[in-house]
């Protein structure tokens, strides 16, 4: 990891996360967070006003020092407490059967080996516990998945590992998950 990735993305992440259609979908899917919540890929804190009033604690990871330094702001102004891990998704170093809640925003699509993280999350998760997640990933659009295949290089250069293409639904029916629901659309 180097400048760009310490300095220029987490700047990038903030400015292109914080958008409405974006926090709309956030606020849905957060509100449902319950118990012991790990949240990986935390970032720059995007998600950390979108949490209940409920959650009084949060565990997070997330690799890059950049991002860390620009949710230090988020992570002063709220009102709970936020125990930040600087690890990957890949090599979580908590015990078995930890967390009520696993959240992941815009992260399944940039990690390394997506399928060691989901064994991660799913080792961490308690039993009976939910990943919670909005992701990005490949479209069933014969034209979008066209560009998504052409951009993707261009994307996990300066997108600091976003893969476009990648297949989310695969990614958790490929594990033990459960998946009662799965939403697919696009951004207004």
């Amino acid at each position: 990891m180097g400048f760009y990735s310490h300095v220029i993305f987490p700047r990038i992440m903030d400015w292109a996360m914080d958008r409405e259609a974006l926090n709309r979908l956030r606020r849905e899917v957060l509100s449902e967070v319950k118990g012991e919540v790990l949240e990986i890929g935390f970032g720059t804190g995007v998600n950390l006003a979108f949490y209940p009033p409920g959650v009084r604690k949060l565990t997070t990871a997330d690799p890059n020092p950049g991002m860390r330094a620009r949710a230090q702001k988020r992570i002063q102004a709220s009102p709970r407490f936020v125990d930040t891990w600087m690890v990957t998704a890949e090599t979580l170093p908590m015990p078995d059967n930890t967390f009520d809640t696993v959240v992941s925003t815009m992260t399944l699509c940039s990690v390394s080996n997506a399928d060691a993280a989901i064994r991660e999350v799913y080792r961490v998760l308690k039993p009976g516990g939910r990943l919670l997640f909005l992701e990005h990933g490949r479209s069933p659009d014969r034209a979008v998945k066209f560009w998504q295949d052409l951009l993707t290089p261009v994307s996990k250069t300066f997108g600091d590992g976003c893969h476009l293409n990648r297949n989310m639904r695969g990614l958790l029916e490929n594990q033990q998950f459960a998946i009662p629901s799965l939403k697919n659309f696009y951004l207004d």
